[in-house]
């Protein structure tokens, strides 16, 4: 790897090159990260068109569970692509769809039978579980909660609550939508108990005052939350939605498109509470790199569209299922959930680590290897700190570390690196930004060395 010292190179001249043919062919809303352009990528590494390698933390937003090209997954796709790239299960049927189909049927929690139906987004994923659960319970209302995230598409969206980055200007979005408080424990003063019992009591105050269980369709909730900050919902709490929504015949859906496939320890976020939900969305790291989504649960549920109802003409593309099938098989047989447990534990205990000695740093959170840390002002304020979070993706960058922010206020840096990460690579990527919250922390020693000065 090229040492930081480099780093008055990055970007050097053919990614500089790029970023301008972006900047004149690509439309501005497209967001992007540091100027990185891939020549390719193995593993939890990446090099950019002019030789230099990063390590990689965001996983291609939680994507890459098994890492960049697996090559037993690359293996499966080339082994597709040359019996056929496509034929669109909706007209000609073709057997990877009906062995993915039964794969995420036997993971998915659940008791009862389940089905499964494959897209190519999570944004699909989310709106097909909405058709379905309207369509069986003959009802209109959705609930989701504050911070969430579900996609881009305008029911998605309208489900999405991070409004001016993703909503503003867009409307009108779908109707029918309420949103509830997310248990969010940091800065309330509450206990995890209390937090849970307070945001549930919410909830219900929601439903029953401005809805009414009768009229609502489905509760849809992130039990990690992702865009939204790593907020993961106490235990209590989904056991009491789960709870209120088996006795008033409302449809829980569980968006696991982030926390899935193992990134929170187990194989699903849901199975940490001890529930099932009636619907998971689910896509990002089935695919190991490819565009595939699902949505499984309960069969009753499922049926309820008629025929032709459901569908999509890439939906459960078949290379997009080859590379899925492969990578359960990796996951399985590897124990991802276990390495995910593994991982996550060291990188929460340098977080915390850097909680004590940097003031900067404030609440650490997550589950398994779905874990961040809220950059905040310091000096004994815990006001959120965007502009010292951006500082950090930048001096990541420079020193061969790729990040990804997230949350409201765009101040929490989190860990998604590919859960198939050496040790080696995990250490020298927390050394890069242990190295870069260091720089973040002495630019808010400076400004706040310089108010005093001038006051």
């Amino acid at each position: 790897m090229k040492d930081a010292v480099q780093s008055p190179q990055l970007p050097g001249p053919q990614c500089r090159d790029y970023q301008a043919r972006r900047n004149a062919a690509v439309a501005l809303g497209v967001a992007n990260g540091p100027p990185v352009f891939a020549a390719r990528a193995a593993g939890a590494t990446l090099t950019d068109l002019d030789g230099n390698t990063f390590i990689d933390f965001a996983g291609g937003i939680g994507t890459l569970n098994v890492g960049h090209a697996h090559p037993e997954v690359v293996a499966a796709v080339q082994a597709q692509a040359e019996r056929y790239l496509h034929t669109c299960f909706n007209i000609v049927m073709y057997p990877e769809y009906i062995e993915l189909a039964e794969a995420l049927v036997a993971l998915v929690p659940g008791a009862w039978p389940k089905k499964a139906m494959l897209q190519t987004t999570g944004a699909e994923a989310v709106e097909n579980a909405v058709k379905v659960a309207r369509r069986a319970t003959g009802r209109q209302a959705v609930v989701a909660f504050e911070n969430a995230f579900h996609g881009r598409t305008y029911m998605a969206l309208s489900l999405t609550a991070k409004a001016p980055a993703y909503k503003s200007g867009f409307g009108p979005f779908a109707p029918e939508v309420y949103r509830a408080p997310f248990p969010v424990g940091y800065r309330s003063g509450l206990s995890e108990a209390e937090c849970a019992e307070a945001a549930f009591k919410a909830f219900r105050r929601l439903v029953e005052t401005e809805i009414t269980p009768e009229q609502v369709a489905a509760v849809i909730i992130e039990p990690i939350q992702g865009e939204g900050g790593f907020h993961a919902a106490p235990p209590a709490f989904l056991q009491a939605l789960r709870a209120y929504c088996t006795q008033h015949g409302i449809v829980l859906i569980a968006d696991e498109i982030q926390s899935g496939f193992c990134r929170s320890g187990e194989w699903f976020a849901t199975q940490h509470a001890g529930i099932e939900a009636d619907l998971y969305t689910l896509a990002k790291s089935m695919g190991g790199g490819l565009p595939i989504a699902a949505l499984v649960g309960r069969a009753d549920l499922m049926d309820a569209p008629g025929v032709g109802g459901l569908g999509g003409t890439y939906g459960g593309n078949p290379l997009a299922c080859a590379a899925a099938l492969a990578t359960i098989g990796v996951m399985r047989r590897e124990d991802y959930a276990a390495r995910a447990r593994d991982v996550g534990a060291r990188v929460r205990e340098r977080f915390a680590a850097w909680a004590d000695r940097f003031g900067i740093v404030g609440d650490v959170r997550g589950l398994g290897a779905m874990v961040a840390f809220e950059v905040v002002r310091g000096g004994g304020s815990d006001e959120p700190a965007g502009d010292l979070a951006a500082r950090i993706v930048q001096s990541a960058y420079q020193g061969g570390l790729v990040l990804v922010k997230a949350g409201f206020h765009g101040n929490v840096i989190r860990f998604l690196a590919p859960l198939s990460i050496t040790d080696e690579e995990l250490a020298r990527g927390l050394e890069i930004l242990e190295g870069a919250v260091a720089d973040a922390q002495r630019q808010a020693d400076g400004k706040v060395a310089a108010g005093a000065r001038s006051a």
